[in-house]
């Protein structure tokens, strides 16, 4: 008997083979699934059935390429948005023997109206549920989000009020296993860690010590979340069933002519922030590798061609994985070699970084045709931000930039100098030449007014 966590790096995604007696079924599969079934081959198990706690918004699910791979059936819950092509519908009460094991499903609406958890139950030790997958319902440490029919925003917040009423009856023994961890976009309250109970949860998640049901709704309606371009993209696609993921997962190596001829939509620079801002090549934006899963569905979009910038092949690899998992994988070519580039006379554009003698002293003597553009989130910035500053989140300013005078100058900061320097190479490849970084950004100002 076992039970296996897969986590997808950058997505903070998590999904689970679970097995007993030569059968086994996994959860909320991500796209390139391969893995499930090696996992499954080596402990001597046969993939039988594949669940998915819902459509998920931010990833491409694997449940009808691992179908294809494994014979099995994908079950999903009652669907109020559109048929799921590739599966069979699982109602509240349906019960799936897994040799030992028993898979019980509970309708559990709010984050998406056809959400479900699955109770997982040992039939040879007692009737409470040994393990809950709880998909994006309950977290550790957060619930889901329920920002997805902005019309109908307090009707669904009041629906996960009541999913999770559900999930908490199943006793404070169970395991919980969502569908996400800490870093992932559907939740900004989880915990670092990975592991909890129905009970811990009960007794120390801040969302679970809501006893009202409308309190609970009126603090759901109040959260700010960002949706990128990409969500509508992925909602599609795990209607429909994505096509089995590239079986290379590395981009063919350009030259740096070759790179100039490819044909790309985007020239996308994946290295270290400091290293794209010392030195880059024109056009060229920056998403750092660790960052692509983040940002990569504001700026690209359905089938643009991409070509990449990194540091090494294996950081090329890092990056193609990512995009693969968001269907943003038309990659046309890679490129390692900036610094060589640089020193056979390649022209280079670099954006320089400030600190925060240099910020005061501009906000102080009101720089003419200057701004401090804080590309921080709506909640980071209603917490504490720089007066004078104005507010655009970095992935608005996939549109918002538009607005924006390229002939100005501008500073971008956030909350160390990671997602500013992102802000900072779009900018740059829309055209804008007078821009900086503020090194530090909201961290170095709170130090600076410590002193």
């Amino acid at each position: 008997m076992i039970l296996e966590k897969i986590k997808t790096p950058g997505l903070s995604h998590l999904s689970y083979l679970v097995g007993s007696d030569g059968q086994a079924a996994v959860i909320d599969p991500r796209r390139d699934c391969e893995i499930y079934v090696e996992m499954a081959r080596a402990n001597g198990l046969s993939i039988t059935h594949i669940f998915e706690t819902h459509r998920n918004e931010d990833l491409v699910s694997g449940a009808p390429i691992l179908a294809e791979l494994s014979g099995a059936k994908v079950l999903h819950g009652p669907d109020a948005a559109g048929e799921v092509r590739y599966a069979e519908t699982t109602r509240d009460g349906d019960r799936f023997p897994i040799g030992q094991l028993e898979i019980r499903v509970f309708e559990t609406p709010g984050h998406t109206f056809d959400h479900i958890a699955l109770a997982l139950y040992d039939s040879a030790y007692g009737e409470g549920a040994v393990g809950v997958f709880t998909g994006d319902a309950l977290f550790v440490g957060d619930v889901g989000r329920t920002d997805f029919y902005p019309n109908r925003k307090r009707e669904v917040a009041g629906l996960l009020f009541d999913s999770l009423q559900k999930i908490l009856d199943l006793g404070d023994q169970a395991i919980i296993y969502p569908a996400h961890g800490a870093g992932s976009v559907c939740g900004s309250g989880m915990a670092d860690r990975e592991f909890s109970t129905v009970g811990h949860e009960r007794w120390n998640n801040p969302l679970l010590q809501i006893a009202d049901r409308d309190a609970f709704i009126e603090r759901k309606v109040d959260e700010h979340h960002y949706q990128p371009p990409y969500f509508r993209l992925m909602e599609r696609l795990n209607l429909e069933g994505g096509d089995p993921a590239p079986r290379i997962m590395r981009p063919r190596p350009l030259t740096l002519a070759g790179l100039s001829e490819c044909g790309a939509d985007h020239l996308v620079d994946i290295r270290e922030p400091m290293a794209y801002a010392s030195g880059h090549l024109p056009g060229a934006m920056n998403l750092p590798v660790d960052m692509i899963p983040a940002f990569a569905g504001w700026f690209i979009g359905e089938g643009e061609r991409i070509a990449l910038v990194a540091s090494s092949h294996d950081q090329l690899e890092q990056a193609m994985q990512h995009l693969v998992r968001i269907a943003l994988d038309n990659v046309v070519g890679g490129y390692v070699g900036v610094v060589p580039a640089a020193a056979s006379g390649q022209e280079m554009r670099a954006i320089p970084m400030i600190g925060t003698a240099e910020v005061r002293e501009r906000l102080e003597g009101q720089s003419e045709g200057w701004t401090l553009l804080d590309v921080r989130d709506a909640d980071e910035r209603a917490v504490t931000a720089i007066e004078g500053s104005r507010h655009i989140y970095v992935g608005e300013l996939s549109e918002e930039w538009k607005k924006l005078d390229p002939s100005g100058a501008y500073t971008l900061m956030c909350a160390s100098g990671m997602r500013a320097t992102v802000a900072a190479g779009w900018l740059d490849a829309q055209g804008f030449d007078n821009l900086d970084i503020y090194l530090g950004s909201m961290g170095a100002w709170k130090a600076a007014q410590q002193e």
